[in-house]
C-alpha cells in the first residue's frame, strides 16, 4: 500500500469507507478518546475542520480505547458524546487499535510512513495526529500535547 488512499475502514457506524473517496484532500487523522485530558482538542479540530474545509481539509477521527481505557464507550455513546459536548462534524470512525498485534492497518501504514520520536513507530497517547497531503502521502506526525492550533500553518501550507 502505497497512499491512505488504498485503505478501507469502518465509519462509526460500521459501514465500510473507502479513505479514495478523499482523494485531492488534505487530511488530518487523529486518534481520539473521550475520557482523555485531550479530549478538549475536539474543540479545536472542528474549528480547523469548519475554517478549512471549502479549501480541500478533512479531519479523520478514530477512537482508540488503547490508553488508560479513556475511551470505553459504543461507538453511538462517542458519536453522540462528540456531537453534544464539542459540536463535531468531521467523519469520525469505528473504534481502533493503534498499537500492537491488532492495528488497524491504516494506523500501521501511517506509523511506518511518519515515525515519532526517535524513529518509534508506536503512538504514545491519544490525540496523536498525522498530515496527510492530497496525493495520499503523510507529510507529518504531532505529538498529543501539539494543538490543533498550533498545527494550523503546516495545514494551511499544505492546503
Amino acid at each position: 500500500m502505497s497512499t491512505l488512499y488504498d485503505f478501507t475502514v469502518n465509519d462509526i457506524h460500521g459501514k465500510p469507507v473507502k479513505l479514495d473517496r478523499y482523494k485531492g484532500k488534505v487530511l488530518l487523522v487523529v486518534n481520539t478518546a473521550s475520557e482523555c485530558g485531550f479530549t478538549p482538542q475536539y474543540k479545536g479540530l472542528e474549528a480547523l475542520y469548519e475554517k478549512y474545509r471549502a479549501k480541500g481539509l478533512e479531519v479523520l477521527g478514530f477512537p482508540c480505547n488503547q490508553f488508560g481505557g479513556q475511551e470505553p464507550g459504543s461507538e453511538a455513546a462517542i458519536e453522540k458524546f462528540c456531537e453534544v459536548n464539542y459540536g463535531v462534524t468531521f467523519p469520525l470512525f469505528a473504534k481502533v487499535d493503534v498499537n500492537g498485534d491488532h492495528a488497524a492497518p491504516v494506523y500501521r501504514y501511517l506509523k511506518s510512513s511518519k515515525p515519532g520520536l526517535l524513529g518509534t513507530e508506536a503512538i504514545k497517547w491519544n490525540f496523536t495526529k498525522f498530515l496527510v497531503d492530497r496525493e495520499g502521502k503523510v507529510v507529518a506526525r504531532y505529538a498529543p500535547n501539539e494543538t490543533p492550533e498550533a498545527i494550523a500553518p503546516a495545514i494551511e501550507k499544505a492546503l
